[in-house]
């Protein structure tokens, strides 16, 4: 069988989603072309990819890597133009020769290049939380403007997306509520009272999922699911009450959608996120991931727990500021990237993190947020709070 092939760019090529999904990519050659990659700083990774997918641009975040890159690309001989700035990315991700983006950098960095291919009305394939629970409607406008076709690509989300009737128009009257499932992370057991003394390895260090270490200790925290449940409230058109959170520590059930009618439908597989990749880019065939089987022979069991609210004090979080002024979910978010960074560097104790995300959405007065230029601007300010909320908590 011939396939037209998808031109693919790739925003976080370097991190594990772009590296995964270049995986898939490899396999099915028949099918995937990589038009465009980007990253932040690992300049020997994007030259080896750009060495084996040979794709037109490679774009690095900063100037001084871009530099590094374009003459390790030269001295390669290698037919590809290295490119730097923001701009760089928008445009990469809005080319017109482009089909399918998948956006995979991690925070508030890839708004901007999301919104770009929304715009341009490209296969979004969102890897990326903080384009949604950043730019809320304002994000789903330009998918909607632009008639992008928005997949998600976060396990749990495209557990849900599996889960229900093909035809949106009938969600509103079938789905009673959605059932995002959590693993718990490696400290679903642990006492509480310890956590101050809990290091950057041990939070990175995920029991099921091989991560980035932002996205780690956001499972550790139980932040992560706190976004997802921002992110389904504007995926899936679902008022917050219809978003329930259950810990699953097997990680075999993705997410459930539970109808009126009682029946629940759900998404089962291995915690792999080749999978998720692979049925977002051939969406709506279905293409081989790489992936193991699920093997129901070796599942002793499948258990489910309440998020304790005493370990996981920011899942509430995620309920309160999508009741809260439009806005309030970036300055979460905002809160919990600085409050994330200066964990990993050293400077403030894990249980610090939930106080810096409290105390920054307590500490800000939500202004104009109906555009993107508001938003962001919230953003700037929400994360220059958050760092001097750090900083009085450094040890």
């Amino acid at each position: 069988m011939s396939f037209q092939k998808q031109r693919i760019t790739i925003l976080g090529s370097t991190g594990s989603i772009g590296v995964n999904t270049l995986d898939v990519v490899a396999a099915h050659p028949e099918r995937f072309e990589v038009f465009a990659l980007s990253a932040a700083t690992q300049v020997d990774l994007m030259l080896a990819q750009c060495a084996r997918f040979k794709p037109r641009y490679a774009v690095m975040v900063s100037e001084p890597h871009a530099r590094q890159l374009a003459e390790k690309v030269k001295a390669n001989q290698l037919s590809v133009e290295v490119l730097s700035a923001p701009e760089a990315l928008e445009m990469i991700a809005s080319h017109e020769l482009v089909d399918s983006v998948m956006a995979a950098i991690v925070g508030a960095a890839g708004l901007g290049a999301c919104m770009a291919a929304a715009r341009a009305g490209k296969r979004l394939l969102l890897a990326n939380k903080e384009a949604l629970v950043v730019g809320g409607e304002v994000f789903m406008q330009a998918v909607r403007s632009g008639k992008a076709q928005l997949l998600p690509i976060d396990s749990e989300h495209s557990a849900i997306f599996q889960s229900l009737p093909e035809d949106p128009s009938t969600w509103a009257e079938r789905v009673e509520k959605i059932i995002l499932t959590a693993s718990g992370g490696p400290f679903r057991t642990r006492d509480p009272s310890s956590f101050s003394s809990i290091t950057p390895d041990q939070a990175c260090a995920h029991p099921n999922w091989v991560m980035g270490r932002k996205i780690s200790v956001d499972s550790a925290t139980m932040m992560n699911k706190a976004l997802e449940v921002i992110e389904a409230k504007y995926l899936f058109g679902l008022a917050p009450e219809q978003i329930e959170v259950v810990i699953h520590p097997q990680s075999v059930i993705h997410s459930m959608v539970q109808y009126h009618d009682t029946s629940v439908v759900a998404q089962l597989g291995t915690p792999d996120m080749r999978v998720p990749i692979a049925y977002g880019l051939a969406w709506p065939d279905r293409i081989a991931s790489g992936a193991k089987a699920l093997d129901f022979k070796s599942l002793a069991t499948m258990t489910f727990e309440v998020p304790d609210p005493e370990r996981f004090p920011g899942l509430p979080l995620a309920w309160q500021v999508l009741d809260a002024p439009v806005g309030s979910t970036a300055v979460l978010n905002a809160a919990n990237e600085v409050a994330v960074a200066a964990f990993l560097e050293g400077k403030i104790r894990f249980d610090h993190i939930h106080r810096v995300n409290h105390a920054t959405l307590e500490a800000m007065t939500l202004s104009d947020a109906g555009d993107l230029g508001g938003l962001l601007a919230i953003d700037a300010e929400a994360r220059q709070r958050a760092t001097r909320i750090a900083q009085q908590l450094e040890s």
